[in-house]
């Protein structure tokens, strides 16, 4: 990408919450933007989004919204990417996508810049962000595969922002109604709906293959592709919990020879984008609200395995409309317009 002192971004999806939180974020790390094009379907065109103290009204996604875009950040789903994505490349867009539609091609980058930064700038016109409880466990993951990492086992907390904003509004509307019955909440299937609220739902997104779903086996293609290592071993259980935002996952990683909680602790200390919280003696450890708003991820409760030596468990947590999605994707726009840092 040519440098610029100010870049034409366009966001896709504006509306959404995570599109909101792109256009946030933007602004908040300082990014040069020259224009900003928020873009979204006809129904949400004329919104008004505040940004850099004005404010930029929602465009209907048109391919000629694209014309002379530099970057930009689309989280309008699959099936929306599949098509615009094509369609702003040709208007010479550099695509950051957050839905899973590119993730697993092997001509498109899967980029957590903390772990493969250098990999954003193969790209071929699209760039993949991957999923938000991918993405928080690759930044701990990262800086430990010096000791060789052999096998993750994996259960996620996820909160129900990572099914969008109506999800968010379904939650609520239970909590205050008080009396457990289910509202029109998609957490199980489209024609059963559970009560969230004061529930855990042992299920996110739909089942595939072997009882596994959709978003356990993200877990595991993902992070194959993102640490490049093909022959890790992963067992995920991802968990629907009654939090608004905010990803917790707790984690065993088996490595290759015996590791101490302390040489884990230590490492994270100075990785990037890890904030170690891990005092049991004083109660402190990561937990959703803690990292709600921020770009870091958390990382606490870490400890031996009562039988393994080679096994360390972790607490894992991060916000999952920013570090899982839209924090993500600005800092990859980051290492574009200054390769320098990846």
């Amino acid at each position: 990408m040519k440098h610029k002192d100010a870049y034409t971004v366009a966001v896709l999806g504006a509306t959404g919450a995570v599109g909101r939180r792109m256009v946030e974020t933007l602004e908040r790390r300082n990014f040069p933007v020259g224009e900003l094009r928020a873009l979204a379907s006809p129904r949400s065109a004329g919104t008004r989004l505040a940004f850099r103290g004005a404010e930029v009204e929602v465009q209907a996604v048109s391919e000629a919204a694209f014309a002379g875009v530099d970057i930009a950040l689309f989280s309008a789903g699959a099936s929306t990417s599949l098509e615009w994505a094509p369609r702003a490349v040709r208007q010479g867009a550099v695509v950051i996508d957050n839905s899973s539609a590119y993730r697993m091609d092997p001509d498109v980058p899967l980029v957590v810049p903390e772990v493969n930064a250098q990999a954003a700038l193969g790209h071929s016109g699209v760039i993949a962000n991957p999923n938000c409880s991918t993405i928080q466990l690759m930044v701990a993951l990262h800086p430990l595969r010096r000791f060789g990492l052999e096998h993750v086992s994996i259960s996620t907390y996820q909160a129900v922002s990572g099914m969008g904003q109506t999800a968010v509004d379904a939650l609520r509307q239970e909590i205050e109604r008080g009396d457990g019955e289910p509202t029109v909440f998609p957490v199980v299937h489209q024609d059963r709906h559970v009560p969230m609220a004061w529930n855990v739902i042992p299920q996110c997104d739909v089942f595939v293959d072997a009882g596994y779903t959709k978003e356990e086996m993200k877990l595991v293609w993902e992070s194959k592709k993102i640490l490049d290592l093909p022959g890790l071993k992963v067992s995920p259980t991802a968990v629907r919990v009654p939090v608004l935002y905010g990803h917790a996952e707790s984690v065993a990683v088996r490595f290759q020879r015996p590791v101490t909680p302390g040489q884990v602790r230590e490492i994270l200390q100075s990785a990037p984008g890890v904030v170690v919280m891990d005092d049991p003696s004083r109660a402190q450890y990561p937990y959703p609200r803690m990292a709600e708003g921020t770009g870091e991820t958390f990382v606490g409760r870490i400890r031996q395995d009562l039988w393994d030596d080679h096994t360390v468990l972790m607490f894992i947590v991060a916000d999952n409309l920013l570090k899982g999605a839209a924090y993500n994707a600005v800092q990859i726009a980051e290492v574009l317009v200054n390769p320098a840092q990846a």
